[in-house]
């Protein structure tokens, strides 16, 4: 059986009908019908129910996708590995981070990276975390960075780094010669705060439940960049990332004392996935780069 079959077969159980199938194919349509049968006859069992408006899978071809998917990604790793440069001289890598991590780590990791590595070609996205492990399931991403709250059974995760949360004012603010904030200053805060729809919000609400404190939440938004811009141009404040200060001379980071807000950042990859040269060449210059943050 040739991957032919296997491709012919998944294009036709996506399109639901032999005719758009074989337009999306670029190939005719008596051709694509005599590789489905020939896929069928050495099975010994019919895939697709033909009889009506539209192509339907039968009982069997139902159980047959999902062997012929996992064939589909498997053979697709395969040719991966076989253009997979051992030198770096070229080559390419999905990468995808949840949002925190581009105000602070994207930054110098790619830099990093790319002064290593220049012939690389590296597809960054942000993303959440559960697309995130959606995307790495089905093979179209070679590595995420995240928080160690996995969903996927499948995603195995690395220590990268524990990153802690802290106040984050602009110069404006008067805690702003302050090195650290208590409990209580903290209540007495007005803050701007990621929407719900991040995971950080919903790590920071958990901590200040945690901890009886209900600073007044003034203004929320759906971007971290307009989350600093309204903390460096008011008297606002904020919960993010401290190594996030460090990248703006306008911030200022002040712990959360008695006890700190932190969390754990891992490399999320696939389990049993091929890895190829540069995905190791990044996970080897992330480690380097969050020991030096």
């Amino acid at each position: 059986m040739l991957a032919r079959h296997i491709h012919y077969f998944l294009a036709v159980a996506q399109h639901h009908s032999f005719t758009r199938a074989a337009a999306a194919l670029h190939v005719s349509q008596p051709a694509l019908s005599q590789q489905v049968r020939q896929l069928e006859e050495s099975l010994g069992a019919q895939l697709f129910d033909r009889s009506g408006r539209t192509t339907r899978l039968t009982d069997a071809g139902e159980v047959y996708l999902r062997y012929a998917r996992k064939a589909a990604q498997e053979l697709e790793e395969g040719k991966r590995a076989i253009h997979d440069v051992a030198d770096l001289s070229r080559g390419a890598l999905r990468v995808a981070v949840t949002p925190t991590f581009t105000t602070y780590l994207i930054g110098p990791l790619v830099q990093a990276f790319h002064r290593r590595y220049p012939n690389i070609t590296l597809t960054l996205r942000e993303i959440a975390q559960e697309r995130m492990e959606a995307l790495l399931l089905a093979d179209e991403l070679d590595v995420g960075i995240a928080f160690d709250q996995v969903h996927a059974q499948d995603i195995e995760a690395q220590l990268l780094l524990v990153e802690s949360l802290a106040l984050v004012v602009g110069d404006a603010h008067p805690l702003a010669g302050q090195r650290r904030v208590s409990r209580e200053a903290l209540g007495a805060e007005s803050l701007v705060l990621l929407s719900g729809e991040f995971a950080t919000r919903e790590q920071i609400d958990r901590y200040l439940r945690q901890q009886g404190v209900r600073p007044r939440v003034a203004m929320e938004a759906n971007a971290i960049g307009a989350v600093i811009e309204v903390v460096r141009r008011t008297t606002l404040s904020t919960l993010l990332p401290a190594n996030l200060a460090s990248a703006h001379t306008d911030l200022t980071a002040l712990d959360l004392e008695p006890l700190r807000l932190q969390r754990t950042a891992v490399l999320l990859q696939r389990k049993g996935a091929y890895q190829t040269a540069a995905a190791r060449a990044f996970i080897e210059v992330a480690k380097q780069v969050a020991m030096a943050l």
